[in-house]
């Protein structure tokens, strides 16, 4: 009709990289328009200000100041992926924006990558390729997972699938351990137990996984003292997030031997760089390391953008009871 004249879309800038993971999703997104942006702070917040986007989706890498003065009142941050550390909650709260995670989608991406890390501790993979490539042919001896204790410490919705495919699976023992009493076995059939005691859940536990968030009070949380709870043929497992181990303490658990390995997806630092480095985790033969490919996978990808792009609907609709806040 000659005369009316349509306002534009919502603008939404998303971190290239998280883009690049979702690209059918978001190049076909309606009502909203989406546009790859730079993930750097200040160049994310240039392209804000210049482009007067409303919304914006960011990856896990930490935001710190530029972003929330760039954002107008009411626009949403919204984070690919469930954790949130890496924003600025109050002063998002202080500019009038909204933040939001993605959680759920990604529960059964990143409990297979868990299980299978837990496998492949089970069958020693960080000493295989070493003698493969000096023609050597005396690989060590691996476990079978069947009856093998396995300790989830942190049980939410990760930990509670990961239990799934453990006990159902694998036919392994399962022990949760949560920082406050809560959940009894009779409602996680699951579960052979549940405890808020650190020592009596790794206790007999081959296999130990992490699945806890970055919190004050998760900060290194497997520290040296926690570490020397573990039996010494234990492996520790983490796909939550690397702060929430003591990776120095870790190194010198390894190396002198009081811990069987290790085997990461996430670090203190990403891309990894040692914490010191004369404990280079890289260098220890009882270590497997993933570049913190939990999530990574077509559908948790596909399904975090469009949750993401869901809640920035919600916000365009005033329907904030249904969004997935943060705070």
């Amino acid at each position: 009709m000659s005369g009316v004249t349509l306002s534009p879309p919502p603008l939404v800038l998303v971190t290239d990289s998280e883009y690049r993971k979702a690209e059918d999703i978001f190049s076909s997104s309606t009502p909203l328009l989406c546009r790859a942006a730079p993930s750097d702070e200040d160049a994310l917040a240039a392209a804000i200000s210049a482009q007067r986007a409303r919304h914006v989706i960011v990856g896990h890498r930490p935001y710190r100041g530029a972003l929330y003065a760039a954002l107008e009142r009411g626009g949403v941050i919204a984070r690919f992926g469930v954790g949130h550390e890496g924003i600025d909650k109050a002063q998002a709260a202080a500019r009038g924006l909204i933040c939001t995670n993605t959680p759920g989608v990604l529960d059964q991406s990143v409990a297979e990558l868990t299980m299978l890390l837990v496998s492949a501790a089970a069958r020693r993979f960080s000493a295989l390729p070493p003698q493969l490539d000096a023609d050597v042919w005396a690989p060590p001896v691996g476990l079978e997972l069947k009856g093998k204790t396995l300790t989830l410490v942190g049980y939410g919705r990760i930990a509670r699938a990961t239990a799934r495919i453990a006990a159902r699976g694998f036919g392994m023992t399962v022990v949760g351990f949560r920082r406050a009493a809560g959940h009894s076995p009779d409602v996680d059939p699951d579960l052979a137990r549940i405890t808020n005691d650190f020592g009596d859940a790794v206790r007999g536990a081959s296999f130990v996984c992490l699945h806890l968030p970055t919190t004050p009070e998760t900060k290194s949380f497997v520290n040296r003292d926690r570490l020397a709870m573990l039996e010494p043929d234990a492996w520790l497992i983490n796909t939550a997030r690397g702060a929430v181990v003591d990776e120095a303490a870790l190194y010198d658990a390894l190396a002198a031997g009081r811990l069987a390995g290790a085997a990461l997806d996430v670090f203190v630092h990403e891309p990894y760089r040692p914490i010191d480095p004369s404990r280079d985790l890289r260098r220890l033969p009882n270590v497997i390391l993933t570049p913190h490919v939990g999530s990574h996978t077509r559908e948790a990808n596909r399904a975090m953008g469009a949750r993401a792009l869901e809640n920035i609907k919600l916000a365009e609709a005033g329907r904030f009871g249904e969004m997935d806040i943060v705070s």
